[in-house]
């Protein structure tokens, strides 16, 4: 009877221990996901969580080894950094992270303002707010971001990041921090040179036109050594940043799609020149694309030299344009 009895609790105990190894593990949340992709002291948790089209990409430039380093690097500096500043997350509640700096005596917290789940995608809004001596420290310009997380292969995936200024036109510190600016300005006497300097060739160019020129000479580039048999493209959409599956031939996911579009920065960017097969060449240029930002307009070929001319016509851009400095 006595064996009896102990075969008996045995065997309740391991049909509970069976039972409780078969419960489904709980899934993780998408905040959970976006703590441990960049609070987490594991290597490898950045990439974990950020979408395959943008892994393939990254492998496919070479890139990858680099993220990868860059991810063992900030595992090791997150935890040389905890010695000066203390972090806490919080997995559920109003706040995300609080910290304190040792140093300084400072204080933050990232407080989560709108956490929005539907279906296989969660928007997390956060806003930051630091505080000195237990005082809110005020700014005017109260930054938020937005991380669009979207479930890929059962794991939560960094699909889109959005940064948002807000302007408080009526908040009394906002406006007498303008209306203090203005003033100086107004009062300060100005001074006029006793013998002024005009240069007629030097110009301070455009640097957002200049940098978005710089960014489809990259992506042409990378575009060649990818598709050997095409060489170049004329086609802006063919180096299209976004979008579903994987890079191809016709979206090769290099440039953003706003840029893709052929305008930008108030220029129209427009390819041409990429003859034969594959193409050796090609030229790019940005004309303006309204009276307002005058007659100056950027080119560049396949080496690299981006010139300028101010008459609006990028064939004279091409074939005597100013290089610039």
């Amino acid at each position: 009877m006595k064996k009896l009895a102990i075969l008996l609790v045995f065997a309740t105990l391991a049909s509970l221990a069976q039972a409780q190894s078969t419960q489904t593990a709980i899934p993780q949340t998408a905040r959970q996901a976006l703590l441990e992709m960049f609070f987490s002291k594991t290597p490898g948790t950045l990439m974990k969580h950020l979408p395959a089209a943008t892994l393939a990409a990254l492998e496919k430039s070479g890139a990858l080894a680099s993220l990868q380093s860059y991810s063992l690097l900030a595992s090791q500096f997150q935890t040389k950094e905890t010695k000066e500043k203390s972090f806490e997350t919080f997995e559920t509640g109003s706040v995300l992270l609080t910290g304190t700096n040792s140093q300084s005596g400072e204080k933050f917290d990232v407080t989560v303002e709108n956490d929005t789940l539907q279906g296989d995608e969660d928007n997390i809004t956060l806003s930051f707010h630091s505080y000195k001596e237990k005082q809110l420290q005020r700014t005017p310009y109260m930054p938020s971001m937005t991380f669009a997380m979207k479930m890929e292969s059962g794991i939560w995936k960094l699909n889109e990041i959005l940064f948002t200024i807000r302007l408080p036109l009526a908040d009394p510190d906002f406006l007498k921090k303008i209306t203090e600016g203005m003033k100086s300005q107004t009062t300060t006497p100005m001074t006029v040179p006793s013998q002024p300097r005009v240069s007629v060739t030097s110009f301070n160019p455009d640097t957002t036109v200049v940098s978005a020129l710089r960014t489809i000479l990259t992506a042409e580039a990378t575009y060649r050594t990818t598709y050997r048999a095409i060489g170049y493209t004329c086609t802006l959409s063919d180096l299209d940043g976004f979008g579903g599956g994987e890079p191809n031939e016709h979206q090769a996911m290099l440039i953003p799609s706003d840029l893709a579009g052929g305008r930008r920065y108030g220029y129209a960017f427009t390819l041409s020149g990429c003859n034969g097969s594959p193409a050796n060449g090609f030229h790019l240029a940005a004309t303006p694309a309204g009276s307002s930002f005058g007659r100056r307009t950027y080119c560049v070929d396949q080496s690299g030299t981006i010139r300028s001319s101010t008459d609006g016509n990028p064939a004279t851009c091409l074939a005597s344009g100013i290089p610039l400095p």
